[in-house]
């Protein structure tokens, strides 16, 4: 792999046995060897939107792109999102293939107290596991119950039913707790508690090996640099680039190019080559109406 990475794992390696021999720790070429070939770590997640009003637009969803902001800044790629409506098989469906397939799944939506909230109903089903009232959640709901009156009926207890065996997540703004299950972090859909629900979780999660991007403006249209990006992009497969057309402050057509990757000094090589291509490619080109 590229050196950057690897250059930083042996910085730490012979640091941690510098302390514990209490002498200078020179890497020999075995060593050398093998952290050359150590890869960074990766923890991927998925998003579950839950809810028939996301589907049908009258409710417009504003978690996804605040999920995603969060989890790159820690360290977790977002690989799937998917939108489900509120129909237990679809849920359940949705649930067992993503979370079989990354190593979080985030769901929003569907804890709250009416009939058709049925998220709770659904993790309980995938995971094989009974759904329960849970003690701890009645306390506090009862809690902020009685801050706040309100009588602990039968809609509100809905949202004390956690699957057996899942951690609570506690949500500071209304009350009502979220779960933790397997690798599945239940939430709700409203933005403020989820958001909320979120950093409770954040310590408590396993994170990757950061994705570092640069972006570049081409001051070119996408069309005229797309096969030449795409040459790139071939040439660095751990190199994830992207264009993004845009329209700039003179009204004309423009894009932005972004690049990522875990390794600084592949990042650094990649950027030199789009520039050195997009200074080509805009010789080229006849001149600007």
């Amino acid at each position: 792999m590229a050196g950057g990475y690897a250059q930083k794992m042996s910085v730490c390696i012979c640091a941690q046995l510098e302390r514990v021999r209490g002498s200078r720790y020179v890497f020999s070429a075995a060593d050398r060897d093998i952290v050359m070939s150590a890869k960074p770590d990766i923890i991927t997640a998925a998003v579950l939107v839950i809810g028939d009003e996301i589907l049908s637009g009258r409710t417009k969803d504003k978690n996804i792109g605040y999920i995603a902001d969060y989890l790159t800044a820690i360290g977790i790629d977002l690989k799937e999102v998917r939108v489900v409506a509120d129909e237990a098989s679809a849920i359940v469906d949705a649930l067992n293939a993503l979370r079989a397939k990354y190593t979080y799944v985030f769901t929003t939506g569907g804890i709250g107290p009416t009939h058709d909230d049925i998220t709770a109903d659904c993790v309980a089903e995938a995971f094989g596991v009974a759904l329960e009232f849970h003690p701890e959640a009645i306390a506090i709901l009862k809690e902020r119950l009685a801050k706040t009156g309100g009588e602990l009926n039968e809609a509100r207890l809905r949202m004390t039913r956690i699957p057996k065996g899942a951690a609570l997540v506690a949500n500071k703004v209304s009350g009502a707790p979220g779960f933790w299950i397997g690798n599945v972090i239940t939430m709700a859909g409203i933005p403020a508690v989820m958001q909320g629900m979120l950093d409770e979780v954040a310590p408590k999660l396993k994170t990757g090996t950061r994705l570092l991007s640069e972006t570049i403006r081409a001051d070119a249209k996408e069309g005229d640099v797309g096969t030449e990006l795409g040459a790139i992009a071939k040439a660095h497969p751990s190199t994830i680039i992207g264009s993004y057309p845009f329209i700039d402050e003179k009204n004309g057509p423009n894009t932005n190019i972004v690049v990522r990757s875990r390794d600084a000094g592949e990042l650094a090589v990649v950027k030199a080559e789009v520039e050195g291509m997009l200074k080509k490619v805009k010789a080229q080109l006849p001149p600007a109406r």
